[in-house]
């Protein structure tokens, strides 16, 4: 048994080398002050982080990058609010085909479902633009958010909402001032993990973005150009902190909303 432990603790040292070395070495060679991505390092400089403020495509790229990830991140949420309701408040034919149904793009290939929303916008007669980014990404990203507001909706305590009502509180005063309140935490993770999942969101972007590209999309073009890597390389950190951040800040408000009605959590969002 002991054997095993040891070679099981080996295996794991690799898996998370082989996952996190790449993402150590982004701010390795953002802070190189070479143009040449490559060891042995040369010095320490931050002028490919100074860069990027003189980069206009690129600050053109992040505003519409963030409003379709804010946009995004809050029709996602609404949608599955009310899909994580329904779906652990009430009883209706076919519940589980339905939730099955609605579930299935987070299992999907992307690429199959970036080429499959092309087809039918162009079919259908519509420019690709900011707009149809935004629709591909609430597709993938409802299923995200219901995960999370399920489980919110589920820990809840049925009996608050009968006392509610037998007050005298209408269904939706009950829900406004009692149920809203107690998933709120499970609201704001949905609306991080949304946020952060549409920010990163590359092949959507990429096939529905026409003339207006997304942060990802302008990345992708800068690789052509090899004196440009050392600045994505800055560029990557610094979505890399922010993805980190926001994933943890999402975990931290799920975890503190599952406290409040008694539950410790013992995972992660799924």
């Amino acid at each position: 048994m002991r054997g095993k432990g040891y070679f099981f603790k080996w295996y794991v040292a690799l898996f998370l080398v082989f996952l996190y070395a790449p993402a150590v070495l982004l701010p390795v060679f953002a802070l190189n002050d070479s143009s040449i991505v490559s060891f042995p390092l040369k010095g320490f400089t931050t002028k490919w982080f100074v860069m990027l403020q003189s980069t206009e495509a690129l600050h053109v790229a992040v505003r519409n990058s963030l409003m379709i990830a804010v946009t995004t991140a809050i029709f996602s949420t609404l949608f599955a609010v009310l899909a994580a309701r329904a779906s652990t408040r009430f009883a209706f034919p076919a519940r589980r085909s339905i939730m099955g149904f609605i579930m299935l793009p987070m299992v999907l290939p992307e690429i199959i479902i970036g080429v499959s929303l092309l087809v039918v916008i162009v079919q259908m007669g519509f420019e690709l633009s900011l707009f149809t980014i935004i629709l591909g990404h609430i597709l993938i990203c409802t299923p995200f958010c219901i995960a999370i507001l399920s489980s919110a909706f589920m820990n809840l305590d049925q009996s608050l909402e009968e006392a509610s009502i037998d007050l005298g509180q209408t269904r939706w005063n009950t829900f406004r001032l009692v149920i809203f309140p107690l998933v709120m935490p499970g609201i704001v993770a949905s609306l991080l993990i949304a946020f952060t999942i549409s920010l990163d969101e590359f092949i959507i972007a990429f096939f529905l973005a026409g003339t207006e590209p997304t942060l990802p999309v302008y990345i992708w073009g800068q690789l052509r150009f090899p004196q440009k890597l050392p600045s994505l390389m800055a560029l990557g950190t610094l979505l890399l902190l922010l993805s980190i951040g926001l994933l943890v800040l999402a975990d931290y408000v799920r975890r503190r909303g599952l406290k409040k009605t008694g539950i410790e959590s013992s995972g992660g969002f799924l």
